[in-house]
């Protein structure tokens, strides 16, 4: 009788631990192929379409053209395709476009879009509220939210928030909306039925791009990519902030995975390659797992029962599947450039292959990735990740640093040799550092020489390395190639 109880009792145990997903705080729904994964790839304007159950691109929805086209006086396409969010009946996808300033509702059994909403400048990201009636978009070149009506698909209203606003998360139950800053350290709490600020909170530093509710609507998490921390505000009133601790370098995304182990909580750590995995209940919360994932890890997302999340590279070209059993990688899945916001979405094609209007990757398939690391004794643990991806007749180079001097301006250039004297040196682009000694820089140019990519005639091109320089003096060259080789 008694192993009976205990067998009783540890299933209760078992079903109570295993939480329901954020935001919508359904019941689990276990990985199938009615589910999609999917990833906003900012350079390509497209949306990669990944099949959870078999960890398969099944393609891309297209939204824009790359870079130059996207540049042309008559262009009508998405650019910048950024954000991400879904509705609660899994039966919309919103698609926030940074510089065409929209938002791309679509639907995820067709992948057809189902119309396209204007906002005002710059736009980050958009979440629908837990009712499904309305769509919150993230103004972030601006001071305020845009509340959309997506069955009439337009703008109703505007509610005023602190300049930048980087991204809009509801708890559960509906009641209040959560704006974290990405140029002002404050956070607002909005009451959903009055659309009515309660409280201004002081945010741990100006830049925050992401923020989630916990399942059970107790705790709100914020990341701070400036200073490489996490910030947990308690989600009731009066919305005190329970603690601020050390994530990491470009500290990206946060979202929460609860099994029968706990309730944890999965950030994304861009400066270090890293997915960190920290026990939520605790004060601070505990470090237990520190997941090597591939290059500048940005978006998450957990599947609908928690057993998966799964994350975006934004410079490994790839999305990556981590068991949360065992925290470790179990797949690694090809997708389009650049790659920022991810969401998993259960139960998303409820009916038939769910392939219709996809096209392959293209040329968004190609890329290069390579490693930089410290050319300076002053800088010792100085590193960057690097990606070039192929536009077609042009080429986008990002680079991630770390451990470079706080505040402070650095130029990525291309030298003649991967070692000293290096040789001839030509700059790109200016890199700024935060407090953290990271930061993020694009170039766009005829970069194949790079990827030692061939002409079209069939002369090869001059190899050149990408370097990362003084900014008063070009010839002091502080990373320089290593680690994963250029090719």
């Amino acid at each position: 009788m008694k192993i009976l109880r205990s067998s009783m009792l540890s299933m209760f145990l078992l079903a109570a631990a295993v939480a329901q997903q954020a935001p919508f705080a359904k019941p689990n729904v276990p990985v199938s192929s009615h589910d999609r994964v999917y990833a906003a790839d900012q350079t390509s304007n497209t949306v990669d379409v990944i099949d959870p159950s078999s960890n398969k691109s099944l393609g891309v929805i297209k939204l824009g053209d790359p870079v130059p086209a996207a540049l042309a006086p008559l262009y009508k396409g998405a650019l910048l395709v950024h954000g991400l969010g879904y509705s609660p009946d899994s039966q919309t996808l919103a698609v926030v476009s940074i510089a065409s300033n929209s938002v791309t509702l679509i639907d995820p059994a067709t992948n057809k879009v189902k119309g396209t909403v204007y906002v005002g400048r710059s736009p980050h990201e958009a979440f629908f509220t837990p009712d499904g009636k309305e769509l919150w978009v993230s103004v972030r070149g601006e001071n305020y939210i845009s509340v959309i009506d997506p069955a009439q698909m337009k703008e109703v209203r505007r509610i005023e928030v602190a300049n930048g606003p980087g991204m809009t998360m509801f708890g559960p139950d509906g009641k209040y909306a959560f704006v974290c800053s990405s140029f002002s350290p404050e956070i607002d709490v909005i009451d959903v039925k009055s659309y009515q600020v309660l409280n201004k909170l002081t945010q741990g530093s100006p830049f925050c791009p992401n923020i989630a509710v916990t399942p059970e609507n107790d705790e709100v998490w914020l990341t701070l990519k400036d200073s490489g921390k996490t910030q947990v505000i308690d989600a009731k009133p009066p919305f005190a902030t329970k603690y601020t601790f050390e994530t990491g370098q470009i500290t990206n995304h946060v979202n929460f995975a609860n099994n029968s182990a706990g309730k944890f909580a999965y950030v994304t750590i861009g400066g270090t390659n890293e997915v960190k995995v920290f026990r939520r209940g605790v004060n601070p919360p505990e470090l237990v797992a520190t997941i090597p994932v591939g290059q500048l890890p940005h978006g998450l997302w957990p599947s609908g029962d928690g057993s998966r999340v799964y994350v975006a590279l934004e410079n490994g070209g790839a999305v990556v599947a981590i068991d949360t059993a065992s925290n470790k990688v179990i797949a690694t899945i090809p997708i389009g450039q650049t790659a920022q916001a991810l969401v998993y979405v259960p139960n998303a094609v409820p009916q038939g292959a769910g392939t219709d209007n996809l096209v392959p990757l293209g040329e968004a398939a190609n890329s290069a990735k390579f490693d930089l690391v410290s050319a300076s004794q002053d800088l010792p643990k100085a590193r960057a990740s690097a990606t070039v991806n192929s536009l077609g007749a042009l080429d986008l180079v990002e680079v991630a640093v770390a451990n470079l001097t706080p505040k402070s301006q650095f130029k990525l250039c291309l030298a003649e040799s991967d070692h000293a004297p290096f040789g001839k040196v030509e700059c790109l682009a200016t890199i700024k550092t935060n407090v953290e000694g990271s930061g993020i820089a694009q170039a766009i140019g005829p970069l194949k020489a790079v990827a030692n990519t061939p002409q079209a005639a069939g002369t090869p091109l001059a190899r050149r390395y990408l370097v990362v320089a003084d900014q008063n003096d070009t010839s002091k060259i502080v990373l320089k190639p290593g680690g994963a080789k250029q090719q």
